[in-house]
């Protein structure tokens, strides 16, 4: 068997890495401080951050073979290729969903570090498989090795990422995010060799090396637009005290405002400390006897409220009666659960515990949480 001589392209390989880090970056930041949005708002966060993620690892990969460089002409099978982009988002979709509408915890990252990491192996090695008039030969090492690399690094990404959900974090889960993704196709192609063959095999139509740039360009355009959409929004938040130069009156005309209604304040104590809690920082309210718990991602607290004046003062604040003995903040919520006549909500800070949903209270629930 004769192997085929071949090299990469060094500016390539560099784009490709561009390109992964870019892909994480939008990912990641387009997942952040989802518990405070509707569901239908996570949903859609959850959808967009897998095109970014799943596409990025898919250019990334097909960057970098842009760049392999073979002293033969050889083609990719079209519906292949497609299939590979496919596995990459669905993956990364089924990682994201465990970890936005499910209760986070070191397990959920786990498992969702290693299905993001099983996606790139898959994408990788099913792209490969697309290739036509060359095929590529495996190493058991090569196999091995990626697929610890892969699945080690991206755990890594998510437990970093998903730890704290800080900008700092963020990066730093961006930066192993982009590693993996391309040190696990660098190092499957180091052990990779390739042979020649006489003839196609393909599935579906072929798509030469310039038809597949063009693919690739356009889902970069895409990658790198969602990124730069991420950046205005995200990265660089408005300043509510800023003026709109649209909306501001002329000078010489007065303008009436509207008083803002003033942010209700919950009176709590915490270690024999009294404090105020912001009603919009509250993620459920628990009656306990003549009084009530208030619990927030900081932690809980005592309040001296009982549950009805509780219901009378949050209830307008936006929120809802779940339970004869629970209040709770559906922008809080990340996983509704019915289990028969009753149900249960969980938040998305992992150390608050989960509330139950009594059957009174279960059609409301559904309605406002599915």
């Amino acid at each position: 068997m004769t192997f085929i001589d071949y090299g990469h392209n060094l500016w390539l390989v560099a784009i490709s890495f561009v390109v992964a880090l870019v892909a994480g970056a939008t990912g990641l930041w387009l997942t952040k401080d989802l518990s405070k949005k509707t569901v239908l708002q996570r949903k859609l966060s959850v959808a967009l951050a897998a095109i970014a993620l799943g596409g990025g690892i898919w250019s990334m990969h097909f960057v970098a073979m842009l760049g392999l460089r073979m002293p033969m002409l050889f083609y990719y099978d079209a519906a292949i290729t497609l299939v590979s982009a496919l596995i990459a988002i669905l993956i990364v979709t089924s990682a994201l969903l465990l970890l936005h509408f499910r209760k986070r915890t070191k397990t959920t990252i786990l498992i969702a570090g290693t299905l993001v990491g099983a996606g790139v192996l898959a994408m990788h090695y099913v792209g490969m498989a697309g290739m036509q008039l060359c095929q590529p030969v495996y190493t058991p090492s090569g196999v091995i090795g990626s697929s610890i690399l892969a699945i080690g690094l991206c755990i890594l990404a998510f437990a970093v990422a998903y730890g704290r959900r800080s900008n700092r974090n963020i990066l730093i889960g961006t930066l192993c995010f982009g590693v993996a993704v391309t040190a696990v196709h660098f190092l499957a192609m180091s052990s990779t060799n390739f042979v020649a063959l006489e003839r196609t095999q393909e599935i579906g139509p072929l798509i030469s090396k310039e038809v597949m740039a063009i693919g690739v360009i356009l889902s970069s355009f895409v990658i790198f637009g969602m990124f730069l959409w991420v950046g205005s929004t995200v990265l660089v938040p408005v300043d509510p005290n800023s003026a709109d130069p649209v909306a501001t009156a002329p000078v010489d005309q007065p303008t009436e405002t509207t008083p803002a209604s003033p942010e209700i304040w919950v009176p709590c104590e915490r270690e024999g400390a009294k404090v105020r809690v912001a009603a919009g920082e509250v993620a459920f309210v628990r009656a306990d006897g003549h009084y009530t718990q208030i619990y927030t991602a900081e932690g809980r607290y005592y309040c001296a409220w009982p549950i009805t004046e509780a219901t009378k003062r949050l209830v307008p604040e936006g929120l809802m009666k779940v339970h004869r003995s629970y209040l709770v903040n559906p922008s809080k919520v990340v996983h509704f659960e019915r289990k028969k006549d009753k149900g249960r909500v969980s938040f998305g800070p992992s150390n608050l515990p989960e509330v139950p949903v009594s059957r009174s209270h279960l059609k409301e629930a559904e309605t406002a949480f599915s």
